[in-house]
């Protein structure tokens, strides 16, 4: 079997130019040339359009490596990226890595000076802050994760024979779209061993090595299959790379969701841990006015399905990644449980009796079957009330997400009908 094309290796595959490259660098010179145009009509009065240095009060946006703390970013990648509806090209899939000072000491991230109408979005303008996760691993919890007596899955203790493996499956996204529901539901399974913390391994602890990943690993009897689930792998450009270096066979499972309540529920959560952050409508613009999208939020970036997959199709083929629906998870928990059971060459065996639906919690919690004791469900976190969000700025952001959808659906085979749900609100 031939190695993996890389990025602009001639005769792989990252050196053909897909057309939605091409009609991305016509929609940045055509922005370009509109910027141009209404400068030199606008001359220097009143209504001139000026770079962000030239607005009295105005700081200069930095890039990331400008940014006290901030890792310098790789190389950017050319994205395959379809041309917005807002007009906004699309930053690269890698995201900065940035350390919890940077995230401090960045002037506040969440922050944003205005930016000239008609400024295009790069790859480098302005910082990609990075979130925090669905969890907030230390090694201190990664230590007992990977200890004898703690949680393997199936709700019991992992008892201390057999031996830890690298996993064989991970589920590597997508943030807020409903992987840890997934985790715990398929924990359940008797044939599956999962370390209930997020290990961060390919995005944030690499340089540790294989044998402290594999130390985190609950210990597995023959048959068994050993897995793990960290969100932020689907958006980190280096983790395809690293886990096909790992094991090239490794099954991936994507938990994805409408890529606008997806967003909206990453900043709740973001909310409930800084209350002062601006309104989710100042951070979703770069420009209000002209409906320019901030396509460098990793509330929005994420998002972009079509853009980060394409970065895992350069190591994995298709048949090696199942995507999972967050909306369906919940409608139909036991459905979408038996495609991952199926695709993980598992017995069906967790299966309707196993779920319960909270009307409170608005999601199904987990059940024994073969006892009466109460449905475990997931913690406070999970099911937060959305704040209002004005209509203008979710018409706009359906409006920008959706030829990224389609380039998702045509991508994967399956139409997970975002557009037909938000018609039918």
């Amino acid at each position: 079997m031939p190695p993996p094309a890389q990025p602009g290796v001639p005769g792989g595959r990252g050196s053909k130019v897909p057309p939605a490259r091409k009609l991305l660098c016509m929609c940045s010179l055509s922005l370009c040339l509109t910027y141009l145009c209404y400068s030199l009509m606008g001359g220097t009065g009143p209504g001139a359009l000026r770079s962000p240095a030239a607005l009295p009060g105005t700081a200069v946006p930095r890039s990331p490596a400008a940014l006290p703390g901030t890792a310098a970013p790789a190389a950017p990648r050319s994205p395959v990226t379809p041309p917005s509806s807002s007009g906004a090209p699309v930053p690269s899939a890698a995201p900065t890595r940035a350390s919890n000072s940077s995230r401090e000491g960045a002037a506040g991230a969440w922050l944003r000076t205005p930016l000239a109408p008609g400024e295009v979005i790069t790859a480098q303008s302005g910082a990609f802050e990075r979130d925090p996760q669905e969890s907030s691993t230390t090694d201190e919890e990664l230590s007992r994760a990977g200890s004898p007596g703690s949680r393997g899955g199936g709700g019991s203790t992992t008892p201390d024979y057999g031996e830890k493996r690298l996993p064989q499956a991970l589920i590597i996204g997508v943030k807020k779209g409903g992987t840890r529901a997934l985790l715990e539901a398929i924990r359940a399974h008797p044939d599956v061993r999962a370390v209930g913390t997020e290990p961060h391994f390919f995005d944030r602890n690499y340089e540790k090595g294989l044998e402290w990943y594999r130390n985190v690993m609950p210990k597995t009897l023959d048959g068994q299959i050993t897995m793990e689930k960290t969100p932020s792998y689907f958006v980190t450009n280096e983790a395809p790379r690293r886990i096909h270096s790992m094991a090239k066979d490794t099954k991936l499972i994507v938990v994805v969701r409408n890529p606008v309540t997806r967003a909206i529920s990453d900043y709740t959560q973001t909310l409930s841990k800084k209350p002062e952050i601006p309104t989710f409508e100042v951070l979703a613009f770069k420009n209000r006015t002209l409906g320019l999208i901030d396509a460098s939020w990793s509330a929005i970036r994420i998002g972009i399905y079509a853009l980060h997959l394409e970065n895992w199709l350069q190591y994995f083929p298709l048949s090696q990644i199942l995507f999972v629906s967050g909306e369906r998870l919940i409608t139909d928990p036991a459905g979408e449980m038996a495609k991952v059971q199926d695709f993980l060459g598992l017995k069906r065996i967790v299966t309707e009796k196993h779920f319960y639906f909270n009307k409170t919690k608005g999601f199904p919690c987990l059940k024994k079957p073969e006892d009466s004791s109460a449905p475990r469900c997931l913690g406070k976190s999970k099911g937060r009330t959305h704040p209002k969000i004005d209509p203008d700025v979710i018409h706009r952001l359906r409006k920008f997400y959706k030829p990224f959808n389609v380039m998702f659906y045509q991508m994967t085979g399956q139409d997970f009908q975002w557009e037909q749900e938000e018609s039918d609100k």
